[in-house]
């Protein structure tokens, strides 16, 4: 049975990880540093047909719901997540529980992915030590974890990170510009770009298996070659392992009508021209993917880089034998 209180400190929970922790209840619905949390039933989610092929994920798992970022292109603002105002941060309550549970009770280990759709490096992170503790279970447990994130708040975390390798522990940070300016205006909340590859440089000198996700990439806007060039090369100046590429975003219901808002804030006529290439369509490619995928495996090829992130393979688990 789960405990009925929502958490208020996380780091005494994973001291042993083997026993879920005892905690006074508490009434309010609101952390003192004004934090709100949301109800939650899973926090571990399976992938089908897992490793997914991009991620290499068993699992999913988002401790925070919203971002901060602000990004103007967010797929996470379409109708069908249920999201409300992104902008409103709040973290699961019993998170921690309810993981604990999770890990203990599946038999089938994996990798598990985080970031894929809320950041769990957002400022809040600094003070809750959600994605911080759910690494240390997930890890003491034996499974994998990858990090997608555009928050330089990971190498806070590039211990447990760099201990994460003895099962397999991957970190992608997102970059979509090389541009500071460009990405102040795609991304305004979000670290920007030059401090992004600060954050991989420091994974990889610790000894953390990381790259970078170079998605979406925005049409008229972030996929001219001479720009997605120098993106790859400076991934490959901060020591990336692998680039996770594709040539093109989505758009559909909220998330379009926002994105087509804002471009006409900060590039007047682009949404007309996206109205006009693209319509009511899902996905977006760049009309130069043929020449950028060439662009991106000819750099990564140079610098001795994969396209792609490692798979783990967990041990299958043992079965008993019949006499």
């Amino acid at each position: 049975m789960l405990l009925t209180a929502p958490f208020t400190q996380h780091a005494h929970i994973v001291r042993s990880c083997v026993a879920p922790p005892r905690i006074a209840p508490l009434r309010p619905q609101v952390h003192t540093d004004g934090m709100e949390y949301i109800a939650a039933r899973t926090i571990l989610a399976r992938v089908k047909n897992a490793p997914d092929a991009l991620f290499g994920g068993h699992y999913t798992m988002n401790l925070y719901r919203g971002c901060p970022h602000g990004c103007i292109y967010c797929d996470t603002r379409s109708n069908c997540y249920g999201i409300g105002r992104l902008e409103h941060i709040r973290a699961k309550r019993h998170a921690l529980e309810i993981l604990w549970h999770e890990v203990v009770s599946k038999r089938a280990r994996g990798t598990v992915v985080t970031g894929s759709m809320h950041d769990p490096y957002l400022p809040q992170e600094k003070e809750e030590q959600l994605t911080r503790s759910a690494l240390k279970l997930l890890i003491r447990h034996g499974f994998g974890v990858h990090v997608i994130t555009k928050g330089t708040l990971v190498t806070r975390d590039a211990d447990l990170l760099a201990q994460a390798q003895r099962t397999f522990g991957a970190v992608s940070i997102t970059v979509t510009t090389p541009d500071d300016g460009l990405a102040a205006a795609i991304e305004p909340h979000a670290p920007p770009p030059s401090m992004r590859f600060k954050a991989l440089a420091a994974l990889r000198a610790a000894g953390v298996y990381a790259g970078i996700t170079l998605m979406p990439v925005l049409p008229f806007i972030t996929d001219s070659p001479r720009d997605i060039t120098r993106l790859v090369r400076c991934a490959a100046d901060a020591g990336a392992a692998y680039v996770l590429f594709w040539p093109g975003m989505t758009l559909r219901d909220a998330c379009r009508e926002h994105y087509l808002l804002r471009l006409e804030h900060l590039f007047p006529g682009m949404a007309r021209q996206y109205r006009r290439r693209y319509g009511d369509r899902y996905v977006c490619m760049s009309p130069a993917a043929a020449q950028l995928n060439r662009i991106v495996d000819r750099c990564t090829a140079a610098c001795g880089m994969e396209r792609s992130v490692r798979v783990w393979q967990p041990p299958r688990p043992e079965q008993g034998r019949l006499l």
